[in-house]
This record gives C-alpha cells, sequence and structure tokens, in this order.
C-alpha cells in the first residue's frame, strides 16, 4: 500500500512540473516577444535614419510592447500559481481595486455564495463573518432604442368648435428618422474620434440598422447648418482676442470629375487665455482654404482686433505685419519648439556639443515657464524679466560666435543663422506676459484633424472641407472647455431648433455649458 501511494505521489508531481515547465516556456516566450520589441524601440531612437519609424508607424510597436506585457504577466501569474500548487503554498491574495472605478458608474451587483454553508463538523449554518469585494470595468455595446412620441388630439365632446393638440417639435431631419442625440454621436465619431462615416455605418450594420454613409453624410450637413449661428459667435469672440495662434495642415480634397485629390489646407486659429489665468474662453476655429499662400490668412484673419500672432516662422505670415490695422500692425511672437526641434536633429545626428548646449539653454526657459504657468500676466512678465532675460541677453552673442567658427555650408549653420534671423520674434514674449513660448496650444489642436484627415483619406469637395472645419471647430472647443462635445451638441441642436433667441446667443456657447445656468442644467 506504501508502494502504491508513493508511485501515485511521483506521479502528482511529475505532473505538476510538467505543468510549471510549461508554463515556464509561455513565460520566456513572451518575455522574448517583449524584447524584440523593446529592441524595434531603441532602433527607432537610436538607429540610423533610414532604420527609423515615422511617428504614425511607431505607434503600433507601442500598442504591441503593451500588449505583449500583458502577455508576460499573464504567464507570470500562471507559472506562479502552478508552482504555489506544486509546493502546497496557500495561493496569494489577488490586489484589489475596489474604489479605483468613478462613483457615478452603475452598479450591477452579484453575489457568489459556497456550495454549502453548512458546518463541516455538522452542528448548524454558519454566520457570515465578512465578505471580500471587487469592482470590475463593464460594458454594454452601443445599444439602439426608438423614441416613440405620441401627441394626443382632444375634442370636447358637448360642441365640436375646437381640437387640442400639442404642436410638433422641430427636428433636424423633418419627418425623418434621428434624433439631435444621434446625430451629434455620428458628428463626434467622425470629427472627435477619426471614425469616418462609412466605418460608423458597418458598426450600425452589427446592430442590425441599416443607413448608408450618404444618408448619415446628409443628416450631418444639416445640423451643421443649424450650428452655424454658434460659428459665427465664436469667431466674434476670437475677433476680440488681444493674441491668437496660428497654424496650418494639409487638407486633401477630390477634385470635381477627376479621380485624383488636391491640396487644401485646414487653418487653424486659437486663443487659449489659460496659461496666463485669463478670463478669455478657450476657442479653436478652423478655417479651410484651397492653397497655403498670404491671401488666405489675410483673408480669415480680417477684422481681427489683436495685437499679437503667435505662429511659426511660415513665410505667408510675414504679409500681416505689413497691412494697416487700427491696432496697428500684427507682431508676430515666434515658437522656440521649432527652434528646439532643429537643434535636437542635430544633436541626434552629429552629436554636436553647440547643440547640445543650445538644447541645455532653451530648457532652462521652459523651466522658468513651467514655474509660472497659470500665474497672472503680471507675475510672468516679472519672472521672464529677472530669469529668462539674462539667458536670452547671453544667448545671442554666443550663437553669433559659435557661427563664425563652424563651416558656413553646414546644417548647423543654417539652423543657427534661422534662430537669429527670427530672434526679433523669438524674444517678443519678453514684452509680455500674456504671451507664450510655443505655439503647442494650436499645434495640439491641429493634430486631431491630422487624425480624422488620415483615416478618412480626403474630403469630397470643398464644400465638405468647409462643413469639415466648422464641426470639427465644435468639437475640439468642447474638449478644451472639459464638455461632452455629444451632450453639448445634442443641447445645442435641440435649443436652436426650440427657438433659442439670437439675443441669448452667448447662452449657446460650449463654455457656458458646464454653468447652472446653462443648457446642461
Amino acid at each position: 500500500m506504501e508502494t502504491a501511494d508513493l508511485a501515485r505521489e511521483n506521479a502528482l508531481l511529475k505532473a505538476r512540473l510538467a505543468e510549471v515547465e510549461a508554463t515556464l516556456v509561455e513565460t520566456q516566450e513572451a518575455n522574448r516577444r517583449l524584447q524584440d520589441i523593446l529592441s524595434a524601440a531603441q532602433r527607432e531612437k537610436f538607429g540610423k535614419r533610414s532604420e527609423k519609424l515615422s511617428a504614425d508607424q511607431f505607434n503600433l510597436p507601442l500598442e504591441d510592447a503593451e500588449l505583449a506585457q500583458g502577455v508576460l504577466e499573464a504567464a507570470q501569474e500562471k507559472a506562479e500559481a502552478a508552482m504555489q500548487r506544486a509546493s502546497g503554498d496557500a495561493p496569494r491574495k489577488p490586489r484589489r481595486n475596489r474604489g479605483h472605478l468613478p462613483a457615478h458608474l452603475p452598479r450591477v451587483e452579484r453575489v457568489i455564495e459556497p456550495a454549502s454553508t453548512q458546518c463541516l463538523c455538522g452542528c448548524s449554518e454558519m454566520a457570515k463573518i465578512g465578505e471580500d469585494v471587487s469592482e470590475r470595468l463593464d460594458v454594454i455595446p452601443a445599444q439602439f432604442r426608438v423614441l416613440v412620441t405620441r401627441r394626443p388630439r382632444y375634442a370636447c365632446r358637448r360642441c365640436a368648435q375646437a381640437v387640442v393638440q400639442a404642436h410638433a417639435p422641430e427636428h433636424v431631419v423633418p419627418g425623418g428618422l434621428p434624433t439631435e442625440l444621434f446625430i451629434s454621436w455620428i458628428i463626434v465619431s467622425k470629427f472627435g474620434d477619426h471614425l469616418p462615416l462609412y466605418r460608423q455605418a458597418e458598426i450600425f450594420k452589427r446592430q442590425g440598422i441599416d443607413l448608408d454613409r450618404g444618408t448619415l453624410g446628409n443628416w450631418v450637413g444639416r445640423a451643421c447648418f443649424h450650428l452655424m449661428p454658434v460659428i459665427n459667435h465664436m469667431r466674434a469672440h476670437l475677433r476680440g482676442a488681444d493674441r491668437i495662434f496660428v497654424d496650418e495642415t494639409r487638407a486633401p480634397v477630390l477634385e470635381p470629375g477627376l479621380k485624383r485629390t488636391k491640396s487644401g489646407f485646414f487653418w487653424a486659429v486659437v486663443s487659449d487665455d489659460r496659461g496666463h489665468g485669463g478670463a478669455g474662453p478657450p476657442i479653436v476655429l478652423f478655417h479651410y482654404a484651397p492653397g497655403r499662400g498670404k491671401a488666405h490668412p489675410l483673408n480669415f484673419l480680417a477684422g481681427y482686433r489683436g495685437r499679437f500672432l503667435q505662429c511659426d516662422a511660415y513665410q505667408s505670415y510675414n504679409a500681416m505685419t505689413e497691412i494697416a490695422r487700427d491696432n496697428g500692425p500684427w507682431q508676430l511672437v515666434y515658437c522656440w519648439t521649432h527652434v528646439r526641434r532643429r537643434f535636437v536633429k542635430r544633436f541626434d545626428s552629429d552629436g554636436s556639443p553647440i547643440a547640445e548646449e543650445m538644447l541645455r539653454q532653451i530648457a532652462l526657459l521652459y523651466q522658468i515657464e513651467k514655474s509660472v504657468r497659470g500665474k497672472e500676466a503680471g507675475a510672468r512678465l516679472a519672472a521672464r524679466r529677472e530669469h529668462s532675460a539674462p539667458i536670452i541677453a547671453a544667448l545671442k552673442p554666443w550663437l553669433e560666435a559659435q557661427l563664425s567658427r563652424i563651416p558656413q555650408k553646414s546644417q548647423l549653420a543654417e539652423d543657427i543663422r534661422y534662430t537669429l534671423a527670427h530672434w526679433p520674434g523669438l524674444i517678443r514674449f519678453l514684452e509680455d506676459g500674456m504671451l507664450e513660448l510655443d505655439t503647442n496650444p494650436v499645434e495640439n489642436q491641429i493634430r486631431p484633424i491630422a487624425l480624422t484627415r488620415k483615416n478618412a483619406l480626403f474630403a469630397g469637395n470643398e464644400v465638405g472641407a468647409e462643413n469639415w472645419a466648422i464641426l470639427a471647430s465644435l468639437v475640439a472647443t468642447c474638449k478644451m472647455s472639459a464638455v461632452n462635445p455629444v451632450d453639448y451638441l445634442a443641447a445645442t441642436l435641440r435649443a436652436i431648433l426650440d427657438g433659442h433667441p439670437q439675443s441669448g446667443i452667448e447662452d449657446l456657447m460650449p463654455w457656458r455649458f458646464n454653468e447652472p445656468s446653462s443648457l446642461a442644467a
């Protein structure tokens, strides 16, 4: 009998050992895949230029690295559990995530009871002495519903002189299927989440709703028409800003009658006073133009009353300084981030000590800016004059001295000449505390446009590109104000259709949506 028990125990140990070995192989394989992805990341950062990935391509291996990390952790957990069973140790208590999920989410509770609560000694029913609670994030896939509206008719039984019935509410699509909330969802999915209409149509089809891309586009266009007063009022706000940011990005547009695209451009205009604690609302407004020449910013910036234009060194902006205006010509404020990028390339490619020192000086400027971010303009200006001005004063003669010592046809010399040529605009931030060191506020708003463009490939025509700019402006401005764009668009469309007065258009602005007296209340 002892021999049989020993044989069974040996067989059990061999089975557990085989389980541990198999799990270890899985762990090693997961670790190998993770190492391959990290090696690719190192090649991207330190490898030769010909081996580097584009910024968009690099998003894919980063996602794969996180996925491989999850595989590795799961394999390690399985191996630890197998070894604990083999050694007879008690299983490790899992980490709890209680309290990490937002309180406003609905909770669906389930109670998992033991198979029996009778005491093993047979004396009585066990008493509950506590419980373990865990919370996990669950989802109900997008669920469509049908909003049924009934309008009863009433008449007097004693006479036939009148029939009473409530008026039918106005809709974005008269007599059509979609509610304002549904159309808002479509708009934000495309212009906020970068999901083209044809992909949305495929998602709806999985729920048994057959809607083609053309129908969705028609609904969005109707909503765009109703929202024009909001856009016009946002433009009026921007025209009164003292300082604006401007940037542009390519917008491919299909040429009529030809199976090819032409290059238009989306120009972004941003007002964001949060950096200096200003009271002005954060706004972004996109404009479509068929080109990139100086005529286009001159056109859409006509009527602006600001003094400062924060931009990159694109030559079309130089024409703005030649235009006679009531407030005087525009003063261009150039971007230190664009300067920094040039010297980052020189340091990465050549290991230039001059580029390294330039990057160190720019980093000092940004450290000073970080310390005063959000403070009022006067405090920012005082800190800049005390700490940044000495750095700037020493930096220009140092650059001029370095330029005289290096080959004049080198790329580093070109970068230094670029910096010195734009010096007045680069140091203008020392004149006013509301100015920023860079154009990041507008560049951050341009990036989502590029993502939507990448997924949608091109706009169908110039009118479509103009509507694209309008709706993207509303979605982006909502995000700047920490407003849910779906809720905002649905409530705003409903208010406009219900006859909201033009005199109260300010109440429909995105930055007013979270206020107690707004539509969100």
